[in-house]
């Protein structure tokens, strides 16, 4: 049950409330992320994603775009014994990104076309001092820089290198004018980062009237805002910290909000401000003074990102006029168009992309993705074969009812709107219907298939559901440490000094949970059996102002600090039964569903070779690992 809570709600994914609520939250204050790999990664999706240079090239020639590396294999896998092919598994890659990838196929001509026809060439060498860069920006190695693109980002090396590094150098050189950056736009990037913030909290409403009403009960009882942005607040991330957002700092979001912020005075509350369809109230916790850093010392990190922002609109820009200067025929997308030129995707100044090309750059780009998801289906097929069970048409319309009904798409009658899900699911996915079933609706329905029987919520479930959805809580602050060597030094200075105010000091200082950190430990209240015992336990045996010991959770260490507790909500458990029990159950069906997934997988033979892995069932490991030891003993006895 607890591993299910944090999953995605989808009646808050769908409800315009939150949906504007989130936009509203955006506008009032945006975090700034710096992340190099994040951001070149977003330029090449949306600009050209021109290929890399030649691995045999020297250094400083001249570098011709490349395209993607073909698969060398004609059996992607093998499941239990069953092929994948690589017609079939291209054919599935097109199937589900195959505009996509077709319109960076565009893009990529249309900027070699460009830099061809202006004499722009981009080197090995340039490939390589640009890795070597990005690396050092981020204080890493190397390896350790494209091993962690890898990792974390999917991005294997060579990829990077042809589809993102190529295009922003590329790009560069076509924009190098466009991109100077002035001494004012470094001063207001500075002020934005490390300039003067206001500490806020946050009510967001959809009534204006109402919006008045609340601003006139705070202005005489400021004290309040907590408690009613919790009760009032649309915005559900900030409403359960009492209207807590991350510091406001100029440049950043809305200008008319930023202007009321640094305008209170610590305990004031805002008028009403008008932001969208929504209104928001403020009230000032604090003036935060400027970070102690030197411009100069940073000075080159600042004027990078804004020539990278630059570069994104002049990409933008730049695409739009080539686009509109080019011929370019979508023959993918035109039956007519399909049958006069067969095997052709596209045209662009009259050179073709064909489908083969196509099919090949969606297997380079997506097909362990897909080959992953192909694979995870024929397993399920195989189970199901197996126990004789088979998924109906009916299965399916009854599972696409029941997410339509959990995300609130329900006609005047309560009823699931299956026909407006089946538009508003494709699209939120950005596939086909066709795709949407078979790679969400079918494999959830078959699982359901397989595990259904086995799942039910005991009174024990009940008890304990009841208790974490309407039970007391704890109102604590945290600050969430890497090594346990730090998190002594910060529990000593805790200890040192009993106040919360300090305690907030700390957080904002040493912790390296972003939104902890920004929000001085201030965390939503923990509930028992929310999915984290041990915080859980310590947390509800402190009294009001007491300091925990160090919690370890995974590879983190916590200090929690109790500021009280929330009262319980006053309804009975059969008051709330009939809601509770579909809710529990969903959740340990969807568990249940999960760890019958993970049984299939572990129990099957498949050799992935776009991928490079192997694994068998536990008896065959075993049988194999004796086989090879006979082997090699028998070679050693000859």
């Amino acid at each position: 049950m607890a591993r299910m809570e944090a999953e995605h709600d989808p009646h808050t994914a769908h409800d315009p409330r939150v949906v504007r609520s989130r936009r509203l939250v955006m506008a009032v204050i945006t975090t700034a992320v710096i992340g190099g790999a994040i951001a070149v990664r977003t330029l090449s999706t949306n600009t050209a994603e021109a290929q890399a240079p030649s691995r045999q090239a020297t250094p400083s020639e001249p570098q011709k775009p490349l395209r993607a590396p073909e698969p060398q294999h004609d059996v992607m896998a093998i499941v239990n014994g069953q092929d994948v092919s690589r017609p079939a598994l291209a054919q599935a890659c097109v199937e589900r990104y195959g505009e996509d990838v077709l319109e960076a196929l565009v893009n990529k001509r249309l900027i070699e076309h460009h830099c061809k026809n202006r004499g722009v060439t981009i080197t090995n060498q340039e490939i390589e001092a640009e890795i070597d860069r990005m690396a050092k920006r981020f204080k890493l190695g190397r390896e350790q820089w494209l091993g962690l693109l890898q990792d974390e980002r999917g991005v294997k090396p060579e990829e990077y290198k042809r589809d993102i590094l190529w295009p922003t150098i590329a790009l560069r050189k076509l924009a190098a004018k466009d991109l100077v950056v002035a001494d004012a736009e470094i001063k207001k990037a500075y002020e934005s980062r490390y300039g003067a913030a206001v500490q806020v909290r946050l009510i967001v409403v959809e009534d204006q009237q109402r919006a008045k009403a609340l601003q006139r009960q705070l202005s005489a009882n400021p004290n309040d805002f907590a408690r009613l942005a919790m009760q009032e607040s649309v915005d559900v991330n900030s409403a359960s910290i009492g209207g807590l957002i991350q510091p406001i700092r100029p440049y950043i979001g809305e200008p008319t909000v930023e202007r009321a912020a640094f305008a209170l005075q610590p305990g004031q509350v805002s008028q009403v401000l008008p932001v969208g369809e929504q209104f928001a109230l403020l009230k000032c916790e604090s003036h935060l003074p400027p970070r102690k850093v030197s411009m100069e010392a940073i000075r080159s990190e600042l004027e990078e990102g804004i020539r990278e922002e630059k570069l994104r609109g002049v990409a933008s820009n730049l695409f739009e006029k080539l686009q509109n200067a080019a011929t370019i025929k979508n023959v993918y997308n035109d039956p007519q168009l399909s049958q006069s030129m067969p095997g052709v995707v596209a045209t662009v100044n009259g050179e073709s992309i064909t489908m083969l090309e196509l099919g090949k750059e969606c297997l380079a780009r997506h097909g362990e993705e897909v080959l992953d998801g192909h694979v995870s289906r024929m397993l399920l097929e195989q189970e199901l074969k197996k126990l004789n069970v088979t998924v109906s048409n009916d299965d399916l319309r009854g599972e696409m009812s029941h997410a339509a009904q959990l995300a609130g798409v329900v006609g005047p009658s309560g009823q699931p709107d299956l026909a407006k899900w089946a538009k508003v699911a494709p699209e939120e996915q950005g596939v086909s219907y066709e795709v949407y079933v078979r790679d969400s609706v079918w494999p959830s329905a078959a699982l359901k298939k397989l595990t259904r029987d086995k799942v039910q919520v005991t009174q024990e479930d009940m008890e304990k559901g009841f208790e974490a959805n309407f039970g007391e809580r704890v109102r604590v602050r945290a600050i969430v440490l890497g090594e346990m060597r730090r998190a002594q030094e910060v529990w000593e200075k805790a200890r040192g000094n009993a106040s919360m105010d300090f305690f907030g000091d700390l957080a904002e200082e040493y912790s390296i949970e972003p939104t902890s950190r920004a929000l001085r430990g201030e965390v939503p209240p923990l509930r028992k059996f929310g999915g984290q015992p041990q915080l859980e336990q310590v947390a509800f045996e402190l009294a009001e102002g007491e300091l925990s010991g160090i919690v370890q959770v995974g590879d983190k260490f916590v200090i929690l600090k109790s500021e009280g507790r929330t009262e319980p909500v006053e309804v009975t458990p059969d008051e709330v039964k009939d809601t509770l029990y579909p809710d529990l159950y969903e959740k340990k069906l969807r568990i249940a569903m999960a760890e019958r997934y993970e049984e299939i997988r572990k129990s099957a033979r498949i050799d992935n070779y776009l991928a490079g892995t192997s694994q068998a069932p536990p008896a065959q490991r075993s049988a194999e690992a004796r086989r090879d030891t006979n082997v090699r003993q028998t070679g050693a006895v000859r």
